[in-house]
């Protein structure tokens, strides 16, 4: 293994200085991110110099040894005590593969202990150790930490981000057969990031990934097949590639491993992205604690939510978690009860897994007539925990939840009917709860449907709503966290570390991070690809989005035609673009952009009349489009009296058609302002 240099650049780059930290954890982790720990200069030149020594030793003696055993192969002599000889130098062997072998379990003990500390931790802190011994364990020539260790070169985790370095370690490990490595090679000549653009290269590097294992690989190629991208379309291989993907994230499912994850638009305006509604604002959070401290019941059970399974950007925190529940379940709160009862069900550090008291705490929100009671007591039933399994009274409580509206409930009597437990098969009930459940975003009713529409059983077959179907549950994998990761890098500013992580999930197909890649990518921000590229890179993103119903990016497509970003301008394909996100999404800024090109025929036949009409319905669609509506007709209006009146008395005279020669291109923006200083000396006139 060649990738010492390699290492030693990461672990300068990783070193951490811990430093102790006395805020509340939350307010902790959120001022944390702009902050790198840094462990001391000495301390991690002294840890190198003897890591060093070490392999520079260990070369130096395998060199002597090598020269050694040519020198002996080339001097063979048949004497009598050859055996003994032999037996030598088997031994000899024997203690270096031992001594590897240790050197190869302690890498191994390294890597399992900084995992166990990441998945623990809640701190900048306690990752900065995770990594610390991941490094260790990469120099030990632990795989699997390597492949940690380049992740964090390439998307900037702990220290400076350095591609050049992450690709050089990837290139390394793809030889070994790294199915990580290949799948991040191949996603980094997709874009050309570091590497030559190279789609063909990319596709190969998927290829030997997904063969390998690598569930991103998998996706990407299935959206690839699904979309066509540099692939012939074709929906069956895109459906084998989603239903390998689907089938891990389903098993996660249904073993309560799967977290939602806030997807967060940077399209958004910028002033309300401090204070996206799908991250809880620091202020905000601190107001329902002080509320929820003061007994407001209903604040109580959401924040007892939202720590239970970590959103809204908050920790999960089972403790924060039943302590709210509890004071909720003492007010009579009938779901808290029943959350408290989820808990005790799964089993956590706060509420240790026990059967009695999930069924104590269900019962007592059922006798509420609490939806989440009731689904609860069906599962003790089902499974047989606590109580003996009794499929009629599990049919039961599921009916009673499901009549409700709780999708849990729904999905599970889809399930007995789907699976024939304590009923008959019925695939046409089976298939009506799944499709109830999953109008509720219910994960696996969606996985059940898809596998319906995959065989056609009890449905006509559709390979293209199964791949959807399946597409949909992909997107709640474990990868999908870096929505939050990138999100914040780019809050703090750490551009190219935030269009990383999002172009890797474009790559993956999620229509959010292909249009945040490609709002950065305009920007001309970031410093990971050349600024000539990136206006061609976002109109390809923009596209990807727009084909996934993204409104905003069809309006964006229309505007790089017209403007000629990143592509030729071309008035009628833009308002080609423009017209479909019209009609199809109706969107203000697109009828008002297509009012303007029928208004002076860009790329299509001058229409005042349809460009009124398109400029009132803009303003009907959004309050936002009346004052911009206003001036616009404004002008047009005066433009078109003035024409009448010009072309009625002094057409021989005056040639108004060469207005554009007389004032110039922009003759129109004058006309307005002209009259909106006309209204405000009106108006003034009329105070005084």
């Amino acid at each position: 293994m060649k990738p010492l240099s390699l290492l030693i650049e990461i672990l300068i780059i990783l070193g951490v200085t811990i430093k102790t930290i006395e805020a509340e954890k939350h307010n902790e982790r959120r001022k944390e991110r702009n902050v790198t720990t840094q462990v001391s200069v000495n301390q991690t030149q002294q840890f190198l110099s003897h890591i060093l020594e070490r392999r520079k030793l260990s070369k130096v003696i395998s060199k002597k040894e090598n020269l050694l055993d040519e020198k002996k192969n080339h001097h063979k002599i048949r004497i009598k005590g050859i055996q003994n000889k032999d037996l030598l130098k088997r031994s000899k062997n024997h203690l270096k593969t031992h001594a590897k072998k240790n050197f190869t379990d302690e890498g191994d003990q390294l890597f399992k202990m900084g995992t166990k500390i990441l998945q623990q931790s809640k701190s900048q802190k306690q990752k900065a150790e995770a990594y610390l011994l991941f490094a260790k364990a990469a120099d030990m020539g632990n795989l699997k930490a390597m492949e940690k260790m380049a992740d964090a070169l390439l998307f900037g985790n702990f220290g400076t981000q350095n591609i050049t370095a992450a690709i050089q370690l990837y290139e390394s490990l793809a030889k070994e057969g790294s199915y990580k490595a290949q799948n991040a090679l191949g996603f980094l000549s997709s874009y050309g990031i570091g590497m030559e653009y190279d789609q063909a290269k990319a596709l190969i590097y998927y290829t030997f990934g997904s063969a390998g294992g690598s569930m991103m690989s998998q996706m990407i190629l299935g959206y690839r097949y699904l979309s066509g991208i540099n692939v012939l379309q074709n929906c069956e291989v895109a459906l084998n590639h989603y239903k390998k993907v689907a089938d891990y994230i389903a098993d996660k499912l249904e073993k309560s491993e799967g977290i939602p994850v806030e997807k967060v638009r940077l399209t958004e305006r910028p002033e309300n992205l401090s204070s996206n509604s799908e991250i809880l604002d620091w202020d905000i959070y601190q107001y329902y604690k002080l509320l929820a401290e003061r007994g407001d019941v209903q604040i109580q059970v959401s924040l007892g939510q939202l720590h239970l399974i970590g959103r809204k950007g908050l920790d999960q925190d089972y403790y924060k978690a039943l302590y709210y529940f509890l004071k909720a379940a003492k007010a009579g709160s009938a779901n808290a009860m029943a959350f408290i009862g989820k808990m005790y069900l799964e089993g956590n550090a706060a509420a240790p897994q026990n059967n009695a008291s999930a069924f104590k705490y269900f019962s007592m929100a059922a006798n509420k007539g609490n939806a989440i009671g009731l689904h609860g007591l069906g599962l003790l039933y089902f499974y047989g925990k606590g109580v003996p399994v009794n499929y009629s009274e599990a049919l039961k409580y599921f009916q009673k939840a499901a009549e409700k509206g709780w999708p849990n409930a729904q999905f599970q009597l889809g399930f007995m009917y789907y699976s024939g437990s304590g009923v008959w098969k019925d695939y046409k009930i089976a298939f009506k709860y799944f499709y109830l459940a999953s109008q509720s975003g219910q994960p696996l009713a969606i996985y059940y449907l898809a596998e319906m529409y995959a065989t056609g059983t009890g449905v006509l077959r559709s390979c293209r709503t199964a791949v959807e179907l399946y597409k949909g549950v992909c997107e709640l994998g474990h990868w999908a966290e870096k929505f939050l990761t990138a999100y914040f890098a780019y809050k703090d500013g750490n551009i190219d570390s935030s269009l990383i992580q999002y172009a890797l999930l474009a790559e993956m197909g999620y229509e959010v991070a292909q249009s945040n890649s490609a709002f950065i990518l305009e920007s001309k921000k970031a410093k990971i690809l050349e600024k000539e590229k990136m206006y061609p890179m976002a109109l390809l993103l923009w596209n990807r989005a727009a084909i996934q119903g993204n409104a905003f990016a069809r309006v964006k497509i229309g505007d790089y035609h017209y403007y000629g970003y990143g592509t030729k301008k071309d008035y009628q394909t833009a308002a080609t673009h423009y017209s479909i996100a019209a009609d199809k999404y109706h969107s203000a800024q697109a009828m008002f952009n297509l009012a303007y090109m029928y208004e002076h025929g860009l790329g299509i036949a001058k229409d005042i009349h349809l460009a009124r009409r398109l400029y009132d319905m803009a303003a009907q669609t959004s309050p936002d489009a009346h004052i911009p509506v206003f001036f616009a007709l404004m002008k047009l209006e005066t433009v078109h009296m003035l024409q009448d009146i010009l072309l009625f008395n002094f057409t021989m005279r005056w040639k108004w058609m060469k207005l554009d020669n007389i004032l110039g291109p922009y003759w129109d923006l004058f006309v307005i302002g002209l009259i909106v200083a006309v209204l405000i000396f009106l108006l003034r006139n009329r105070r005084e």
